[in-house]
């Protein structure tokens, strides 16, 4: 390149529509002067500025002046007595007369190495978020913010905001080869600085303004402006947590119960406007709370940055950062920490499977479909209106999946619940017959979302310390949660979408109907153990005209609240994980909505009062019984003792721990009906004691009980040896131990 530039480049520099490398006109270069002699010249595009001088920094010299290339802004200094590169600023003297001194960002070579380019571009950078977005860094001597992005068809790529005042012709980036990437080192810039890319796209025409996709921190809705955040900074104090406590609080052998909290509503503040509660003020209620009640998880609805408050946070544009409605990414680890120091995991909704059509977002990033599928018959959810990613694409897949370790690394986040698992199985799920394409063997099966998720639960497994993944995955799909290497698609867990909806319907029965929906709740045990499956009674379940679970118990109030408790604790002694919904430990009355509190001032009432006492005795049974959690996804964790009694709508199942040494025998009646000297058979001799009834009135029941020795007899039930009789409180769930051994009594 030589001193001169010609017109239609110094037209294009100082219009917008440069397209290139602007490190090839701007910064310093040798050339060639009019005496066709070798020189040195600098060149700048400075549109605010009268007049810019030229400050040497090994000297401190000022070099004088620059010519004015062009009114616009374009500024030239020529230095034919200099031949080697030297360091240099410029001082710039604005129209009002003030001045300032700046560092020539086409000065700096680049930050990303080759290796970086390369790795993302065969999809196998999983630390990626460590190059890619904005990073507070000290370049050749010089402290400042190294920009990153990938828009491999942007004909142009600027950095813009206050600190330029939104001017894509400042700050144009350099374009890394082929590897699509654009990067920029801006010295100066600090931490909370707000930034977008303004790219020229594919077809040659400005796009909106773009956050950042790897942006680790926004500005609060309904602003988009990324923020530049220094990630490294928390001090954390989970060591032991990650290093000991994560691996074991996530094993199949483990007690897992969950709450599942949206942060937004789970208490609000309503001295100060109904005003949500911070990060800060949740850690210091949520973690008490959450222990008092006794879950060993807590589950949040997706807290990575999103625009709309309806959404509830599945409609991500921010996918790297914690959403600012609650504070810094920082008080959200201090969330993460001191649940943490409450021996609690923390599981994270993740989204994966789409992304919303805001012109800001990831939609026609580079002014093509760079994220998302091109054709709508893959790239788009109607019900939804949001675009599928292009999991095919390796930089695609690469960002998704270093996403998935970033949370997992950097927020200390133990498990990640990944939404809408069966949307991304299936090409033509929700969608009519043209709607949709089939995949190179004319099936129906998305083979590239397959390999992703596969991919990421690979990943994920090997790299996070403990960490395990849940699917949402709501079809008979098989081997979900099995192993990638027998088939599998490598989930940890999988939600029982099946069980919650069979018996929820169940429920919904008058009594005196159930026994002709006896199967509904026998059918589960037929697949129990074909998955690792969770239990959830999830937010899904009480919106969208769903209504609150208690209201979907039949009867009087009495029964509903009865109902309620019979439900909650087959739930516990069920096989397989447990997760309820945040206000589902007290029974709220109301549908659950996202810019409400939960009605904490039901706890002045006995009933609910009630209800939030036997979730917490619930998961004090369940964490201290191993039968109720050692054997969940093994066969032999079961035993029924009878199924059938369909005419009595009741169950009676043994549980039993790895060792078999401490079964738990389980009986439930769906009526509300007492029923008396009712027998089950047992498999040892001895004295049982009822550990257990959901009837006591210390939960709102009616405290009919087994008190005392219960001593077993012969011949024996239902198949078994010995039996026991008891008493079935009506609307109910028992539990009995073996207490001690000792002889049966013939019965007479």
């Amino acid at each position: 390149m030589g001193l001169i530039l010609e017109s239609s480049q110094v037209e294009s520099l100082v219009k917008g529509n440069y397209q290139g490398d602007p490190f090839a006109v701007l910064g310093m270069h040798q050339g060639q002067n009019l005496e066709g002699k070798q020189s040195l010249y600098i060149r700048t595009l400075q549109p605010q500025a009268k007049k810019v001088e030229v400050i040497r920094i090994d000297t401190g010299a000022n070099l004088g002046e620059m010519r004015r290339v062009h009114v616009y802004g374009l500024f030239q200094m020529d230095m034919t007595d200099e031949l080697s590169f030297f360091p240099y600023r410029f001082k710039i003297t604005l129209y009002n007369d003030q001045v300032y001194e700046a560092e020539d960002v086409y000065r700096f070579l680049p930050v990303l190495g080759e290796l970086d380019l390369y790795l993302y571009g065969e999809g196998n950078h999983m630390q990626i978020y460590q190059k890619l977005g904005a990073h507070l860094i000290t370049h050749q001597g010089v402290e400042g913010v190294s920009f990153a992005v990938w828009a491999p068809n942007a004909k142009r790529v600027s950095v813009v905001g206050l600190f330029n005042d939104w001017d894509g012709r400042r700050h144009m980036m350099r374009p890394r080869g082929s590897s699509g990437i654009w990067e920029l080192f801006i010295p100066g810039m600090k931490e909370w600085d707000i930034y977008k890319y303004e790219l020229i796209g594919a077809q040659g025409r400005l796009m909106p303004l773009k956050s950042d996709p790897f942006g680790f921190a926004f500005e609060m809705r309904p602003k988009t402006g990324s923020l530049v955040f220094n990630g490294g900074r928390y001090q954390w104090s989970d060591a032991d947590w990650i290093q000991n406590g994560r691996a074991k609080a996530n094993a199949l052998a483990s007690p897992i119960s969950v709450y599942e909290v949206h942060l937004g509503s789970w208490r609000r503040n309503s001295l100060e406007n109904n005003r949500w509660l911070t990060y800060r003020e949740m850690a210091r209620e949520l973690p008490e709370y959450i222990k008092q009640i006794g879950f060993t998880h807590v589950e949040f609805l997706p807290l990575a940055e999103y625009p709309f408050d309806g959404s509830w946070g599945y409609q991500i544009t921010g996918l790297y950062a914690p959403t600012s409605r609650y504070g810094t990414p920082d008080d959200f680890k201090y969330l993460i920490d001191e649940l943490h120091r409450a021996g609690i995991g923390v599981i994270m909704d993740w989204v994966p499977a789409h992304f919303p059509r805001d012109a800001f977002g990831l939609a026609d990033f580079d002014g093509t479909a760079l994220y998302e599928h091109a054709d709508p018959r893959k790239g788009e959810h109607k019900d939804w209106g949001t675009k599928i990613y292009n999991y095919g694409r390796k930089e695609v897949s690469n960002f998704l999946i270093a996403n998935a370790l970033f949370w997992v690394k950097e927020y200390h986040i133990d498990a990640l619940r990944v939404d809408a698992v069966a949307s991304m199985l299936y090409l033509d799920y929700s969608r009519k017959d043209g709607e949709w394409i089939p995949n190179q063997y004319g099936g129906r099966e998305n083979l590239e979302a397959i390999a992703f998720l596969r991919r990421l639960n690979e990943v994920v497994f090997a790299e996070g310390q403990g960490a395990t993944t849940f699917a949402e995955e709501s079809t008979a799909w098989p081997m979900v949660s099995r192993p990638t290497y027998v088939g599998g698609l490598g989930f940890g867990y999988k939600w029982n979408m099946g069980w919650m909806h069979d018996t929820l319907h169940y429920m919904s029965e008058n009594p005196i109907h159930r026994k002709y929906h006896h199967n509904e709740l026998t059918f589960s045990l037929l697949y129990a153990f074909s998955e690792n499956f969770i239990l959830p009674l999830s937010h899904d379940e009480v919106v969208h005209g769903k209504g609150p679970m208690i209201d979907k118990m039949p009867g009087d109030m009495w029964q509903k609240f009865a109902n309620l408790r019979l439900y909650y604790s087959y739930l516990f002694t069920h096989p397989g994980k447990k997760l309820l919904f945040m206000g589902d430990e007290f029974a709220v009355r109301t549908e659950w909505r996202f810019a409400d509190s939960l009605d904490w001032g039901l706890l002045k009432k006995e009933r609910h009062r009630g209800v939030q006492k036997m979730i917490s005795d619930l998961n004090a049974l369940y964490k201290k019984t191993p039968a109720l959690y050692e054997n969940d996804f093994e066969s032999g964790g079961f035993e029924w003792v009878e199924g059938n009694d369909y005419e009595n709508s009741c169950f009676t199942f043994i549980r039993h721990d790895k060792k078999n040494n401490e079964s738990l025998v389980v009986a439930c009646n769906f009526t509300p009906v007492p029923r008396y000297n009712y027998r089950i058979g047992v498999n040892e001799s001895g004295i049982y004691r009822e550990v257990f009834n959901s009837d006591l009135k210390i939960y709102g029941g009616s405290d009919v009980k087994n008190e005392g020795d219960i001593q077993t007899e012969e011949p024996g039930w239902n198949f078994k040896k010995y039996d026991i009789q008891v008493v079935l409180p009506p609307l109910a769930v028992v539990c009995f131990k073996l207490d001690c051994m000792g002889i049966s009594r013939k019965r007479e």
